[in-house]
């Protein structure tokens, strides 16, 4: 086993324990790791530098001595441990479909759509539509979805290249209706869907009509046009 590796291992055994039995001091973790303090603290330095590790606090002690410092988890350490949401969400599909009306599945799905759409940032009405694109790119990547878009004949065409529920889709397709939902939400406009991740394609891409007396609207933002040119060069090579 290489050195980094090894490091890895001995920072992650250090989450492990702060997990399982809270907050200590170096000297604890020198026993349990059966390292000396120097080393312990180093790990705890790049730990601490991961915002993994929370700022140490002082524990009072009864008796006369130095202080001790403790050290626990952060909030961001939570990451490292493993979650179960993906079953969790596909248990919580099957009941809802177990339990709802037919058809009301998928409204509840474009609800759920329509709030995520709610927290974007609002385009003006008068807003370029490559600015409108922009706009809704930035969001899905901070979802997952890693989009960008490109002109198209007679309109645009804005594409997902990762499903982020891809492993719930497969047996919940309204998931994919949501996605549409969302994106139309997201660019103001009716959209239609003309690829999938899940009928083979490397990503959903969905096309945006061009607005009437605006064909080159896109011209309208440079900076926009040439990602939007660089994408279509990537995606053909």
């Amino acid at each position: 086993m290489d050195t980094g590796r090894i490091e890895q291992k001995t920072r992650q055994s250090i989450l492990d324990h702060l997990k399982e039995h809270g907050p200590a001091t170096v000297d604890e973790l020198v026993k349990v790791l059966e390292l000396n303090s120097v080393t312990v603290r180093h790990h705890l330095d790049i730990l601490r530098g991961e915002e993994l590790i929370a700022d140490p606090v002082v524990r009072h002690r009864n008796k006369p001595g130095r202080p001790q410092y403790v050290y626990g988890l952060s909030d961001k350490a939570s990451t490292r441990f493993p979650k179960n949401y993906c079953e969790l969400a596909a248990k919580l599909l099957e009941e809802v479909k177990a339990s709802a009306a037919p058809g009301s599945v998928a409204l509840i799905l474009d609800g759920v759509a329509n709030r995520l759409a709610a927290t974007a940032p609002k385009c003006a009405g008068d807003e370029p539509v490559a600015e409108r694109l922009d706009r809704a790119v930035t969001f899905l990547n901070d979802h997952g979805y890693v989009a960008g878009w490109e002109p198209s004949a007679g309109g645009y065409l804005l594409h997902t290249c990762n499903c982020p529920y891809e492993g719930l889709a497969k047996e919940n397709p309204e998931l994919c209706s949501m996605d549409l939902t969302l994106t139309g939400n997201l660019l103001g406009g009716t959209v239609e869907r003309v690829s999938r991740v899940l009928d083979g394609a490397s990503c959903c891409s969905y096309r945006l009509a061009a607005p009437p007396k605006s064909v080159a609207v896109v011209g309208e933002n440079p900076a926009a046009e040439a990602r939007a040119a660089e994408l279509s060069r990537t995606q053909s090579s």
